[in-house]
């Protein structure tokens, strides 16, 4: 069983156990966090599709942490002013584990 969900404008095709890098802070001690955005649950059987959510469907995933993705460099240059600019960037996400999904 698979469902997409969306969290914070981006979607997520999951299954049970992935995990995944959720853009979204938690609160420190919090255990367990449930999306209730979902757009479609399918695999056993016909396909759920929602206009635009389902109603009633929720995924529970569990909190492992927080993780910073990769680092990206922007540099800004003007030719013949002696204008060099390094900006780096360095995003921090919230690791979770899906354990299940509830159509």
């Amino acid at each position: 069983m698979y469902a997409i969900i969306d969290d914070s404008g981006t979607q997520f095709k999951v299954t049970s156990g992935d995990r995944i890098k959720i853009d979204r802070k938690v609160e420190e001690g919090t255990k367990t966090v449930t999306f209730d955005k979902i757009l479609m649950v399918g695999g056993d059987g016909a396909a759920k599709i929602g206009q635009p959510m389902l109603v009633g469907a929720t995924v529970v995933a569990d909190v492992i942490g927080a993780v910073k993705g990769p680092k990206v460099v922007s540099v800004k240059y003007r030719r013949r002013k002696g204008f060099h600019k390094k900006i780096g960037h360095r995003q921090k996400y919230t690791e979770v584990k899906i354990t299940a999904i509830n159509a």
